[in-house]
């Protein structure tokens, strides 16, 4: 006997966090990619990685998109697309200069991170940005306001960080583990009395109601598998509160192929929000659990980001001019019309069947 056949007589019964997966940023940035590589001969270019996951990364490059982390290595007049994690402004200013079409994917909470930077350095606070360090969203956070951000990742590097008196805000990444910055912050908040917050935080609300899923699974689960990429920000944090909050073996794999062949027992399945549905689908039947799959709903999510402004600008210039072409009311309907309700796992799947690029 196999073992992968071992493996399914074990285990017992899947539970499905919910919500799991694809957020709306990620949503919305992998459906923009997709258009991109419909309506350009290839190559189009990517400035970083458009999500943190690996499956995405390789199907797009399948297709000929280049992922590239520096503008420059962009040929003048190319398509390029800039990542969901958010670019610094010099790169965003660049990626216009050099391309015949920029189209930023950022993700619109990125988008108000970079604001509040923005607008307290403008006014003279410093900065604590709480992040990781290399991470894309990070840098591209710090190049708002370089002078004036101070990256700290621990404790202990907020309590090493020296900064004169004034005024001191504190910002974090969206992706962060809430145990983590909430212990970071109450510290903060006892070394800099007066410290600037935002009236709402900055943790992406599919990153928390993602742990909070998990968290619901952490008393009925023997083992919690974790499906996403290492260089997954959000996919780590899951992976940290799994093991904060459950004494279940917790396993992060990045396909099937990572699967553990000795799990057993009641298997409880979360997905970080760069990770598409197909890998979730793949290790359930690879498990093939003897009393089926539940689902457990923490909160249903119906966030929606709109395509980015350049793509719906661009489609619909395109559709007016194939209009005109052939004689048809230039009014037409934009492409992007019925985008809600297109998922971007539909997308991925449809575009798995695209010919690889040569």
């Amino acid at each position: 006997m196999g073992s992968a056949s071992i493996l399914n007589v074990k285990v017992e019964k899947v539970l499905l966090a919910k919500p799991r997966g694809f957020c709306a940023g990620v949503e919305m940035a992998i459906k923009a990619l997709g258009w991109m590589v419909r309506v350009f001969e290839p190559p189009v270019y990517c400035y970083h990685e458009i999500v943190h996951n690996k499956v995405v990364v390789e199907r797009f490059s399948a297709l000929g998109v280049i992922f590239v982390d520096d503008p420059s290595q962009v040929p003048f007049g190319s398509p390029v697309m800039l990542s969901a994690h958010g670019s610094a402004p010099e790169v965003v200013t660049a990626a216009r200069d050099i391309a015949s079409i920029s189209i930023n994917a950022v993700c619109p909470l990125v988008t108000k991170v970079h604001h509040e930077v923005k607008t307290r350095a403008a006014k003279g606070f410093e900065i604590i940005y709480v992040g990781h360090h290399g991470h894309d969203e990070a840098l591209g956070t710090m190049a708002v306001a370089p002078e004036k951000v101070h990256l700290v990742e621990s404790i202990a590097e907020l309590e090493a960080t020296s900064i004169e008196a004034g005024e001191v805000a504190l910002i974090a990444q969206t992706t962060l583990a809430m145990d983590e910055w909430r212990a970071i912050a109450d510290r903060a908040e006892e070394l800099y009395p007066g410290l600037w917050m935002p009236n709402k935080s900055d943790l992406c609300f599919a990153t928390t109601n993602r742990q909070a899923a998990v968290r619901a699974l952490a008393s009925r689960a023997d083992v919690m598998v974790v499906i996403g990429s290492a260089n997954s920000s959000n996919t780590n944090a899951l992976e940290k509160v799994a093991r904060a909050t459950s004494n279940a073996r917790v396993v992060r794999i990045n396909t099937v192929a990572d699967l553990p062949t000795d799990l057993s027992g009641t298997v409880a399945i979360t997905a970080g929000a760069s990770a598409p549905e197909e890998l979730v689908d793949q290790v359930i039947a690879r498990l093939k659990p003897r009393l089926g799959t539940e689902e457990v709903t923490v909160i249903d999510e119906d966030e929606y980001f709109p395509p980015p402004r350049e793509l719906r600008e661009f489609l619909k210039s395109l559709a007016q001019v194939a209009a005109f072409a052939f004689g048809e009311d230039p009014e037409v309907e934009s492409p992007l019309a019925r985008d809600s309700a297109i998922s971007a796992s539909a997308i991925l799947a449809e575009l798995a069947n695209y010919p690889a690029s040569v």
